[in-house]
Parts: C-alpha cells; sequence; structure tokens
C-alpha cells in the first residue's frame, strides 16, 4: 500500500450529517480500490469491466453499504 494514500480522508469517522457520512463512505470505498490497484492505467482499464456487469457493482455498493455502517455506528447514528 501507498505510504502517503490516506485511506480516512481527515483521519475521522465523524460527520455532521448522515449525507456527508455517506459521501465519506464513497470516498473511502474508492480509497479502498485505489489502494489495492495502484496503477492508474490498470484500474481506467478495468473500469470498462466491471461498468457492465451486475454482480461487480452490485459488490461496490456493498462496499460503499459496508464503510457506510461503520461511519453511522462511530457517529452514534447522529442521535443527539
Amino acid at each position: 500500500m501507498q505510504d502517503s494514500l490516506k485511506l480516512i480522508p481527515g483521519n475521522s469517522l465523524i460527520t455532521a450529517t448522515p449525507e456527508e457520512g455517506r459521501l465519506l463512505a464513497v470516498t473511502m470505498a474508492r480509497l479502498i480500490i485505489k489502494a489495492t490497484q495502484p496503477d492508474a492505467g490498470i484500474r481506467g482499464r478495468l473500469r470498462s469491466v466491471y461498468s457492465e456487469d451486475a454482480a461487480m457493482l452490485i459488490a461496490i455498493g456493498q462496499t460503499v453499504a459496508t464503510e457506510f455502517a461503520t461511519i453511522s455506528a462511530a457517529n452514534n447514528y447522529w442521535k443527539s
């Protein structure tokens, strides 16, 4: 993994709103792909493969959902 790659932007899972949490989850999911395949050229070539594969798109959605669940818990589900 690249030493300069930050997998949690700002080093915090705390967000002001659920919408911000969801955006953070998407960002974190994208970063894990970048960490797994650091070569931008290869990621670009693979995009055409997964963009037309329903199972791969569902897997991406599941990754975001898992990240969002973690962020939600860290934010006490945004309860006051």
